[in-house]
């Protein structure tokens, strides 16, 4: 019955529930005990967001890192630690946690535990689901989508720390700014790819909001998680969707095994096709520390400035601050 309880609770956004106790907390008058006080979260999209609306007021650590497959993680001793510790956790939800819910739930009793998508989830028509109804979590791959989870960081902060309410509002006011020039950068450059290519095929099924936000098709090897094994005829019929469709290019993921796309382009081979690799894109865990692709935003330019490339799109060199600087 315990177990049954804490899945439903990570199906259903564990965020609705726990951020009951991060009321409480408050009512109580715990907030910040000293400046900066501590926040976790779990991957690197929530960390990155996370510090822009935090600013001085806040450490913020991060418990995924970057190449690693959040869906496949379970958190270590030091990660229980470090949720114990902090003031304020955030988290994805939809499952992309699934194995650390059940530590979610136990730190969420004492202190604010939030899904960054308590908006997007109460949003009737937004969440993508499976055939199996499972939930799509990458929603940081919607430019418009993710800018939800940056107005969830901000409301819980001024929440949490009322003293700094201004800031937390100023702070995400800016970043928002130029998350609305990366949201148009991506229209209308992946836009430009000619209508036949816009086929975007990965390794697992993670950018499906991408695809609906911008115009794409997609297909994936696996499914939403990398839980999912790919079967023989899951690789048969993608080889024959690519030969039938002429598509020049599949991706690779950089926190995905490479080797069912390799199959892909040597089944494709086989037939008569030549497919290239487009280029790796970073679906669950952004780049390495102290590299563009290291933040929220350089990711996403990378993603769609490799895509869009290499399906025949107009792509303007720098990609996109070069496209800022042009229209300022």
């Amino acid at each position: 019955m315990k177990r049954r309880l804490t899945i439903l609770l990570a199906l259903t956004g564990i965020g609705r529930i726990l951020s009951g106790c991060g009321e409480m907390e408050q009512a109580t008058g715990t907030g910040p005990k000293e400046y900066p006080y501590q926040i976790t979260t779990t991957v690197g999209m929530i960390s990155d967001i996370t510090r822009h609306v935090a600013g001085q007021h806040a450490v913020v650590e991060g418990i995924v890192r970057e190449g690693v497959d959040p869906h496949l993680y379970a958190a270590s001793i030091n990660d229980v630690k470090a949720f114990y510790a902090a003031d304020v956790i955030f988290y994805n939800g939809m499952m992309l946690e699934g194995k650390m819910s059940d530590i979610l739930v136990r730190v969420g009793r004492n202190k604010p535990v939030h899904a960054v998508t308590e908006a997007i989830q109460q949003a009737a028509g937004y969440i993508i689901m499976d055939e199996s109804k499972h939930y799509d979590p990458h929603v940081w791959n919607d430019v418009a989508g993710w800018m939800k989870a940056v107005e969830v960081v901000r409301n819980v902060l001024q929440e949490y720390d009322p003293a700094h309410r201004t800031d937390y509002s100023r702070n995400a006011e800016a970043y928002l700014e130029k998350l609305k020039q990366l949201d148009a950068y991506a229209k209308e450059v992946l836009g430009s790819i000619p209508e036949k290519r816009r086929v975007l095929i990965t390794a697992h099924d993670a950018f499906g909001y991408m695809a609906r936000a911008y115009g794409l098709k997609v297909r994936g090897i696996q499914g939403l998680s990398t839980e999912a094994e790919a079967g023989l005829r899951d690789v048969e019929l993608l080889v024959e969707f690519l030969v039938e469709h002429k598509i020049p290019a599949v991706f690779v993921e950089s926190s995905v095994s490479h080797k069912s796309i390799e199959a892909l382009i040597e089944g494709a081979g086989a037939k008569g096709h030549k497919v290239e690799v487009g280029g790796q894109l970073f679906s669950d865990s952004m780049g390495r520390s102290g590299t563009p692709e290291g933040t929220y935003i350089g990711m996403v330019d990378h993603n769609v400035t490799t895509i869009a490339r290499a399906l025949g799109g107009s792509v303007p060199k720098g990609g996109f601050q070069a496209w800022v600087k042009n229209r300022q």
